[in-house]
């Protein structure tokens, strides 16, 4: 009889909370918008916080509540964004392609050291050690490989102590841009392919002794570019990309030939 009674109790206590739950689950229901499924759907799944948000769902909402763009995916590009623009009923305009690359070419052999390192081999790390890591530099790449862990494309890898971008991997997604503590990787257009590989601000007398391949801030890019597309500023000369057609007139004038083609 107990046992009846025992089991009686239970069934009753599972119907109570089935049912408290069912009319709860009604009562308390959050709606979600169709268009979040329709827009996850659609989205790549990398996952990689490019877009800003903390994935493809979250992305997804964000587009639905307009506080992220229908183009805001960096991994899925143009197609992707066509698809979502044509789920939430916009239009947009093609954005050019964009590319991560690395603003160092101080390689093992060009790049002189003032230090050895044998700890761990992470750039965050490296950056905080007495007198930055290594190298004489203190602007250049660590070598410390934090960018090619970080990346969810496989598109990033340290070379011979610098960290070269595969532009055809490449998707823009700026993780190695966060995370590299130098502040040297940065994003251009895909179809321009001439980019300073320095980012030191030293002058010309103090970059030569520490880097070979180093910008000296000799204005001879800035003064033969024909379409004023390149400004020696701080010591380091910048391609404004807008204006830039591609002629390697800057590379072929630079001394150091740190003004190289990617790609």
């Amino acid at each position: 009889m107990g046992i009846i009674i025992a089991a009686a109790c239970v069934t009753a206590v599972g119907l109570f909370v089935g049912v408290f739950l069912g009319i709860a689950g009604k009562k308390f229901a959050v709606e979600v918008d169709e268009r979040e499924d329709k827009i996850l759907a659609v989205l790549p799944g990398a996952n990689c916080g490019g877009c800003g948000q903390a994935g493809c769902a979250a992305m997804a909402h964000a587009i639905v509540t307009g506080a992220a763009p229908v183009n805001g995916c960096p991994v899925g590009g143009e197609p992707v964004a066509d698809k979502v623009a044509a789920i939430m009923g916009q239009v947009i305009s093609a954005e050019e392609p964009k590319v991560a690359f690395v603003k160092c070419a101080g390689t093992c052999t060009k790049a002189k050291n003032k230090s050895e390192y044998t700890g761990l081999m992470d750039c965050k790390m490296l950056n905080m050690t007495p007198g930055g890591g290594p190298k004489a530099c203190q602007y250049g790449c660590l070598g410390g490989g934090t960018c090619e862990r970080v990346c969810p494309f496989d598109a990033i890898h340290v070379i011979d102590g610098v960290a070269k971008v595969d532009p055809d991997k490449c998707k823009a997604c700026g993780k190695c841009i966060e995370n590299c503590p130098r502040n040297m990787i940065e994003l251009k257009p895909k179809k321009n392919k001439y980019a300073v590989e320095c980012s030191s601000k030293e002058k010309g007398p103090g970059v030569m002794k520490v880097c070979e391949a180093g910008c000296i801030g000799c204005h001879l890019c800035e003064k033969n570019c024909p379409k004023d597309a390149i400004h020696v500023v701080d010591n380091i000369a910048h391609i404004d990309y807008d204006n830039c057609v591609s002629c390697g007139l800057c590379a072929q004038k630079c001394p150091k030939k740190v003004i190289t083609k990617l790609g």
